[in-house]
């Protein structure tokens, strides 16, 4: 058994959550900059329409890997409301960050996220990989909540066009941060795309269920989670003294194995 070098985190729902309706106020915003940009139609037929074109292209990355994009979900809506324009058009990108601005005031870290990293930092790699289609969104987040100093590797889905749980993510992980899969902990909400995605990699996975115990799952309102009964030997922890607790006394049978 290799020596723990490295730990990575997943993002939402691991080491912040979105409390309020941050996805109406999201929408809302959207629907405002489109017609401000010309387009006529009625919100509801609108939010029916995305919502299809989200279900779809979500299905085909979780077919495929592949990252997807909000923008092709707005241009696949307006298709279905007869207005045939580009997923690169300027007007979509414009509406993309109206949508997105929204969510920087629901946003919050989950409690001791900042001290746990910055104790964890002095003594292993620290890298971030989340599951976020649109890059520039996410660096302002982690930016603004001060985490973005605490990484040696960031790695944002919508980058590497691919997105977890596929292998192909957190190989570059463990690349990133020069450490092989077994030398590193994967530290994640979402039983397939973290625990999962993770294991199959040969990675160390530990399920942090703050958000699922505190009823706070973002991932799932944005896109129902499979349910996936998650084996018993996987650790599990509702907050970061937890996760400490079982850090300690994973490196100390680590050392007594060697």
């Amino acid at each position: 058994m290799n020596a723990i070098k490295a730990i990575g985190f997943d993002l939402f729902d691991t080491l912040i959550v979105v409390k309020g309706p941050a996805l109406r106020d999201a929408m809302e915003r959207l629907i405002t900059s489109l017609k401000r940009q010309g387009f006529i139609f009625e919100d509801e037929e609108f939010i029916n329409a995305y919502r299809e074109a989200a279900r779809e292209h979500i299905q085909a990355t979780r077919e495929s890997g592949r990252e997807t994009h909000n923008r092709f979900w707005i241009s696949s809506a307006l298709e279905k409301l007869d207005y045939f324009i580009s997923s690169e058009d300027p007007r979509i990108a414009v509406a993309v960050e109206h949508y997105f601005q929204a969510f920087n005031d629901y946003i919050s870290l989950i409690p001791d996220t900042l001290e746990t990293l910055t104790q964890l930092k002095s003594r292993y790699r620290l890298g971030l990989l989340s599951n976020f289609t649109h890059p520039p969104a996410a660096y302002a987040l982690l930016k603004e909540l001060g985490l973005d100093v605490l990484f040696e590797v960031i790695l944002i889905s919508g980058e590497l066009g691919f997105r977890k749980p596929h292998p192909r993510v957190f190989r570059e992980l463990c690349e990133r941060l020069q450490v092989l899969p077994e030398e590193l902990i994967y530290v994640g909400d979402n039983p397939e795309d973290d625990i999962q995605g993770a294991l199959r990699s040969g990675i160390q996975p530990v399920w942090m269920k703050y958000s699922i115990v505190h009823q706070l799952n973002f991932a799932n309102r944005l896109s129902p989670i499979p349910e996936l009964k998650i084996d018993e030997m996987i650790p599990a922890v509702d907050n970061w003294e937890q996760f400490r607790e079982w850090l300690q006394t994973y490196q100390k049978n680590d050392r007594t194995n060697r």
